[in-house]
């Protein structure tokens, strides 16, 4: 029988500690933000989901979900509210609520917050190759340069591809981030 992991309440919010089994509400858990960046709930705490990574993004207008990459495994994004502009192999495509993406491994993407209030996407993805060389890469393409998604020089560092952002810290929810 699979046990039920611990819910570990720290300043942030709620994070599963050990394997198992749980129920997290998103405003309960902890997240990550920073200005200019997107915020991210995360849900796997410090326990790595070892098979599908799961996250909700919220983003406002204008930012970028993600720097623009690829990934040797699938990845598919649902938005859940508002709308967004799909970046995917040099072309962009306009999201509203309930638009599903998807992208087979391989596929160059990201999504940049779009139309009048944030958007909100629920992400998931393989972890198969998650960790290991050969994950991916940020590619350089002009349209997410003009979306300020884009890297200028072809890299498999994110920390490189990510650089000229601020880095997201730990944070609890915030009011207004997820619809009522």
């Amino acid at each position: 029988m699979a046990s039920e992991a611990r819910l570990e309440s720290n300043e942030h919010g709620l994070v599963p500690t050990g394997a198992g089994w749980f129920v997290l509400n998103a405003r309960e858990s902890r997240w990550v933000h920073a200005p200019e960046r997107s915020a991210i709930c995360d849900f796997e705490g410090d326990t790595d989901f070892a098979q599908l990574g799961i996250n909700l993004s919220v983003f406002e207008p204008g930012v970028p979900m993600a720097m623009y990459h690829w990934e040797a495994d699938q990845e598919d994004f649902l938005v859940l509210s508002g709308e967004a502009l799909l970046i995917v192999e040099g072309e962009e495509r306009l999201l509203r609520q309930w638009d599903l993406v998807h992208c087979p491994a391989g596929t160059k993407h990201t999504i940049v917050g779009a139309g009048s209030g944030p958007c909100v996407v629920l992400a998931v993805g393989a972890r198969e190759h998650q960790n290991g060389p050969g994950w991916g890469g940020y590619s350089l393409d002009e349209a997410a340069l003009r979306h300020s998604a884009g890297v200028e020089q072809e890299t498999t560092d994110a920390q490189e591809a990510y650089k000229r952002l601020t880095r997201r810290e730990y944070t609890g929810y915030r009011e207004g981030w997820l619809p009522e």
